[in-house]
């Protein structure tokens, strides 16, 4: 198949989007969508077969690999004769790979290419940002791609190079246009989002730096009943300007995710992070001084290469300093090309297993001890969904990101209510509703 023997007349073509990985891919996935709509495309039902599949992929573990081999193949035996897009961090990293697996016409191995590749097979309308976000009551907006560190474990930046940050003014246009289209919630994000406007004003005289905290305080001033959350930022970025502003900020959420990664030194230094436990904590702390009760959440690797019990017992004191609300636990997976998958001295499944089982009880137990500081406090809930276990209640999350049930309806998805904190549960908090 050549790269012009797409039909010109789009009208009435059928389209499926599938998206695996993080908020970044679906934003992404979500541009592709509206600029297909926008060419005449419409998403085919589940009795269709699609014209064209679009396929976003991950490759921060091999098992994200393995899901968008098999996902492929699944699309190419539901829809006979389709053709499959395939684009994201696997299509970057091995496209020959991709190439050979059914009905992929199209590898696009730099997302950069992506409106110009879209071009050659007639979808000339590329818009510049998203107005919606199909599936979700949450609207993810991307703000930078690329990152330029060098985690000995991490794959990323050999699959999403050097920094490329969205102008303030883009981003600011489609954050109103979003909130416009009553989205209560917007999520900035990235693939290092704290490095926000370091490409574009660095080294460069006459011009003032342009950074993340700058960028939501600028967002702060759009009007409405509206939020705003950071997808993650790390414990280098936060200094004193970056504190002020997320102090000042009213529509801010006092979340935030710091990535651990490790408590224990001696980890932290063989992934080559930038930070010493005690600097993490006092980071924390600093924000905890300024911001009114914020929460914070974080990633964890459990079993990186040579991890003792000791320095794994440092991670889990760490956490409990920390007093993190929710932890992402992941057992290390060594990719091929990182530094971390020749070291020796590797952990075995059934030591990672074990110690993932170990912080995830911790977590639990940090998370209601977090939740237990909500009772009797005012929230304010977006609400994402009808509960099944509970009949006439509806589930959301508060600006803290705790997870919260209160009595409502359908009615109720995708605005954000006030309640009031009654009682902590296991996995959430119960609360009334305040009647004004």
């Amino acid at each position: 198949m050549t790269l012009n023997q797409l039909p010109s007349n789009q009208a009435n073509k059928t389209c499926q989007l599938v998206t695996l990985g993080c908020k970044v891919n679906q934003y992404e996935t979500q541009l592709v969508k509206e600029a297909l709509e926008k060419n005449g495309y419409r998403e085919a039902s589940e009795t269709e077969t699609a014209d064209l599949c679009v396929v976003n992929t991950c490759t921060v573990t091999a098992t994200g690999d393995s899901k968008g081999r098999k996902l492929i193949r699944q699309l190419s035996k539901n829809n006979p004769g389709t053709k499959i897009l395939v684009m994201g961090c696997y299509a970057t990293r091995d496209p020959k790979a991709v190439s050979e697996l059914p009905d992929v016409f199209e590898v696009i191995t730099d997302k950069r290419e992506l409106p110009d590749v879209l071009e050659r097979h007639g979808i000339v309308d590329m818009p510049t940002g998203i107005s919606k976000f199909e599936g979700r009551k949450r609207a993810y907006v991307k703000v930078q791609d690329g990152c330029i560190l060098r985690c000995t474990y991490c794959i990323i930046p050999q699959v999403r190079p050097g920094l490329q940050s969205r102008s303030p003014e883009d981003i600011e246009e489609e954050v109103r246009r979003l909130v416009g289209n009553g989205y209560k919630e917007i999520v900035l994000t990235g693939i290092h989002v704290g490095h926000y406007g370091v490409d574009t004003t660095r080294g460069k005289s006459g011009k003032a730096p342009f950074r993340l905290w700058h960028l939501f305080r600028k967002l702060d001033q759009i009007p409405g009943d509206w939020r705003m959350r950071l997808s993650s930022v790390e414990t280098a970025e936060i200094n004193h300007d970056f504190i002020s502003a997320a102090a000042d900020c009213e529509h801010l959420c006092p979340q935030f995710h710091p990535s651990l990664q490790s408590g224990s030194d001696t980890v932290l230094r063989r992934m080559k992070r930038r930070y010493h436990i005690s600097r993490f904590l006092e980071k924390l702390q600093m924000m905890r001084e300024r911001l009114d009760h914020p929460s914070f959440t974080t990633d964890v690797i459990v079993g990186f290469p040579g991890e003792t019990d000791e320095e794994f017992e440092q991670t889990k004191q760490a956490c409990r300093d920390a007093a993190f609300m929710k932890i992402h636990v992941f057992p290390f997976s060594a990719r091929k090309g990182t530094p971390a998958a020749t070291y020796e001295n590797q952990v075995s499944t059934e030591v990672r297993q074990e110690r993932c089982q170990q912080l995830a009880d911790l977590e639990r137990n940090l998370a209601q001890n977090f939740y237990q500081t909500l009772i009797d406090r005012e929230l304010q809930v977006l609400i994402e969904r009808e509960t099944e276990d509970h009949p006439g209640w509806v589930r959301g999350t508060d600006r803290w990101y705790a997870p919260v049930i209160c009595r409502g309806t359908q009615s109720d998805l995708g605005k954000l209510i006030k309640v009031r904190g009654l009682k902590d549960h296991r996995d959430y908090i119960e609360a009334a509703r305040i009647t004004t």
